[in-house]
């Protein structure tokens, strides 16, 4: 497995792009934060959690800091974040409360500071998941994981594969795993969801019409599927995957 420095210079490389490139994945990410805002959301009202304080661990330039500012939820709002181009980025938005580097280990923060912390789509990136889990959990009340569930027939093809690779994915999880490992960090899940992401997403690198419709009927099949077979779809293709854990808060 990569030390925390190759890991560190793997994102400082995807956030360090021609303008162009950066453009367009800035905007890629500004739409992912809103399917994530909503999770986070939806989890908390779930848990009737409204948080006065919110850490996210991995923040990356931001973008779901700032869409839940957007939104007035999460209180205070902080960052960390192993990339110097992505704090750099994030530390400009006027919204946030602070944005700092971070070592991939231990967090500068007494136990419980925060009533909300947030891993979106971090555990995959990371060699030891639990470790991780567990030290955002004692900075922070409960936790918003979100992973995507690549244990599946599409992603075991070769292209899928080296895709994988090539945005940093170090785990390919399944619920099983991801329950397994909120376990092994000593949480408790309080409420959890899927999402097969909406049309937007599965559309947003396609430009020509053909593409466009192709997009569009993939992911209404997969839409459907995964409605009236969730297991099923998530045998046959990824699926995002976020609960809400604690071993502080009960239902």
């Amino acid at each position: 497995m990569p030390e925390s420095s190759e890991i560190a210079a793997f994102y400082e490389a995807a956030y360090s792009q021609e303008p162009s490139r950066a453009e367009r994945y800035s905007r890629w990410r500004a739409l992912g934060a809103v399917g994530k805002a909503d999770h986070v959301t939806r989890l908390c009202a779930r848990a009737g959690l409204r948080p006065s304080s919110t850490l996210e661990v991995g923040c990356g330039d931001g973008a779901l800091l700032s869409e839940l500012h957007r939104r007035g939820f999460g209180g205070r709002l902080s960052g960390v974040e192993i990339s110097e181009s992505a704090v750099a980025i994030a530390a400009q938005r006027k919204e946030l409360d602070s944005v700092v580097l971070y070592d991939g280990k231990r967090l500068d923060a007494p136990d419980a500071s925060y009533d909300l912390g947030v891993l979106s789509h971090v555990l995959e990136h990371v060699d030891d998941p639990a470790a991780l889990l567990r030290e955002v959990a004692r900075a922070c009340r409960a936790v918003l994981v979100e992973v995507p569930l690549e244990a599946n027939l599409s992603a075991r093809r070769a292209s899928k594969r080296t895709h994988a690779a090539e945005v940093g994915h170090l785990q390919r999880l399944d619920r099983k795993a991801i329950r397994a490992i909120v376990a092994s960090a000593g949480l408790a899940i309080l409420y959890e969801l899927e999402d097969p992401l909406p049309l937007s997403v599965h559309r947003f690198f396609k430009v020509s019409m053909p593409a466009r419709i192709a997009a569009t009927v993939k992911w209404s099949l997969r839409a459907s599927l995964h409605r009236l077979a969730p297991g099923a779809a998530r045998r046959s293709f990824t699926v995002h995957y976020a609960c809400l854990a604690s071993s502080r808060l009960a239902r």
